[in-house]
Formats: C-alpha cells, sequence, structure tokens
C-alpha cells in the first residue's frame, strides 16, 4: 500500500515508522523550512507519563508509559536516558511540591542528603524533592534526525514539493498547527524556550522546578547545553519569544541554580503547539485520510501511540474516530 504522510514533525515520523514496519510504500512531505522552527524542534523531549499526569487525563499516564521503550526500540543505543526526573521547589513554594504529588503517583519523596546523591551541583539547595525513577528523556532534535534517516535507509521518500495525492492509497495528515482554522476546534498554544551554555552546572536528568507563576524544567542535552522551557500561552503567534519570558526564563533558572546567571544565552524560541479542547490528541480517518493533531505539550510522549493508532486505521484494524485509546 502506497502511503503519503504530511507533515515531517514527531507525529509524521513516528507514524511513517509504524506504517514502514507493517509493509506500506511511504513517501512524507514536509514543510519547506524542515525541522527547524516546527513544534517538534522545541519540544523537551521529556518521556515522564507521571508528571504530566499532575496536569493532564489519565490517558496520557496510560498510553505515555510505553513511550521510553518505544523510543529506544527505534533510535540508536543510548539515545534515550533513563534517569529518571526530579521535582524540587523552594522553601517558600512547599506547598506547590505537595500539590503536585498529591495529583500523581509513580514518585518518592526525597530529602536533602538523597537530592544531593542525585545531583551533586543541587546539594544544599532544596529540602525535599519528588523523584519520578520511572521517567526518560531523549534530546528531540537528535532523535528526529536519526529516525528521518533510519526512515530514509528502509526507503521512504521525502519531498519538499507539492505532490498529488491520487496516486496513494492513502493519505495521513499530520501537518498540526498548519491547520488551526481548518479543523473544527483545534486551536494554538504557543510554547517557548531558551537554551544556556555553561560548564559550571551538571545534571543527570529533567529537573522540574515548581513556582505558582512560571514554574520551569530544565533538561541537559550534553556539553553544558540546557534546554530550559516552557511557557503555555493560549495563543498561536509563532513570533520570537517575549522580554518578559525570557525575564522569567532567566530568574527561574538563577533559582535552581546561581552559575546560570554567568551561562550564556545560545538560543531563544518559540513554537506553536496543536490543542482540542481536552488537550488530547485525536486520530480519525475519513473514507482515504487518516487526520493525526492535537498533540499539545505531548508530541514526543504519545506519538508512539497515536502511530499506532494510525497504523491500525490504516490496515482497518479498528475504524472510527476518537482520542488516543
Amino acid at each position: 500500500m502506497r502511503v503519503l504522510i504530511k507533515g515531517a514533525g514527531v507525529a509524521g515520523l513516528t507514524a511513517a515508522h509504524e506504517l514502514v514496519a507493517r509493509g506500506a510504500e511511504v513517501t512524507v512531505a514536509e514543510h519547506s523550512r524542515g525541522l527547524a522552527g516546527a513544534a517538534s524542534w522545541y519540544a523537551g523531549g521529556m518521556l515522564a507519563p507521571w508528571c504530566e499526569r499532575e496536569s493532564a487525563e489519565e490517558v496520557v499516564l496510560t498510553y505515555g508509559i510505553g513511550a521510553a521503550d518505544w523510543w529506544e526500540a527505534a533510535l540508536p543505543a543510548d539515545s534515550v536516558h533513563r534517569n529518571g526526573t526530579l521535582v524540587v521547589a523552594q522553601p517558600r513554594d512547599s506547598a506547590e511540591l505537595k500539590r503536585f504529588a498529591s495529583r500523581t503517583s509513580g514518585f518518592r519523596w526525597l530529602g536533602a542528603e538523597e537530592i544531593a546523591a542525585l545531583e551533586p551541583a543541587l546539594a544544599g539547595r532544596f529540602r525535599q524533592a519528588l523523584f519520578f525513577a520511572e521517567e526518560a528523556h531523549l534530546d528531540p532534535r537528535k532523535a528526529l534526525s536519526t529516525l528521518r534517516q533510519g526512515l530514509v535507509a528502509r526507503g521512504v521518500v521525502f519531498r519538499a514539493s507539492e505532490i498529488d495525492e491520487g496516486g496513494f492509497a492513502l493519505t495521513v495528515d499530520c501537518t498540526g498547527a498548519a491547520r488551526i482554522g481548518e479543523v473544527e476546534g483545534l486551536r494554538g498554544v504557543r510554547g517557548e524556550m531558551i537554551y544556556l551554555q555553561t560548564h559550571e552546572v551538571t545534571l543527570s536528568r529533567p529537573v522540574r522546578l515548581l513556582h505558582p507563576r512560571i514554574p520551569l524544567y530544565t533538561v541537559p542535552r550534553g556539553g553544558g547545553l540546557f534546554m530550559c522551557g516552557a511557557t503555555m500561552i493560549e495563543s498561536d503567534d509563532g513570533g520570537p519569544i517575549t522580554a518578559r519570558s525570557l525575564m522569567e526564563f532567566l530568574n527561574t533558572a538563577y533559582a535552581l541554580h546561581p552559575a546560570f546567571a554567568e551561562a550564556r544565552l545560545v538560543e531563544t524560541g518559540a513554537g506553536v503547539r496543536p490543542a482540542f479542547a481536552d488537550n488530547l490528541p485525536r486520530v480519525s480517518r475519513r473514507e482515504n485520510t487518516i487526520s493525526v493533531n492535537g498533540l499539545y505539550r505531548h508530541g514526543f510522549l504519545l506519538s508512539p501511540a497515536t502511530a499506532r493508532q494510525a497504523a491500525a486505521l490504516a490496515f482497518d484494524e479498528q475504524s472510527g474516530r476518537g482520542h488516543v485509546r
């Protein structure tokens, strides 16, 4: 079966992987700007279903638990880092830590000595933390590039030009935020991020610093590079990061560790995440078109599940329309 996938972000590439695994002949039509600038490019890459459950529906936990295994199987060794997630808060914000704990599971409480043992750079900085030992993370940019290379090696064709859909048995639309205004109920949620570089801080896992106004997650990328994010603003404006958000990020990074005050600001960025009212993705089929959209902030976490469902719909293993299930 010849399949055309529209969109080469995380939804499109994971769908291509699942379809090729089932024997489909796949062509991917990508946006002219490629990966850079897409929502997937600015992602944190945290495979953190228990942390996300704090503010998401149970389905995000249920279908996110297997994400690390999927990515580990799809990517080369050592691409997925299974070091867990550390959630901390300043003593004055201890209520935020307790609130977070009350809304999820899969963690254990740590005291100051245990925090220092896990992350020596944070020794003496926090009295308590939540440790989610089963969570993982990856570098989204490396993951997407590597996944794409693997697909090319397996015969997937990538095209930047217009493609006649008539030559394909099926089209899988994974164009995400580009469909805002066309897909009923789809809205944009703006997310901003920064990259900081310093060799004065070493972290082995994502660290989430809770704050009543703007919580911050910091994800190590290696080589002294850290991705810090991210805002959630109800807007489909994909323009540059705002001065206010930048100040909030820098202030919160400094609160995590003072050495970030001397870090180099090497990149800022903003992307628009496609989302439905319930912030859950939807996979549906209408005639010869399958639509995958609404991954919100859970792209790398839930795209393996949406890819499997899209592949199942493509091969008529199930039919209908709805959320990831």
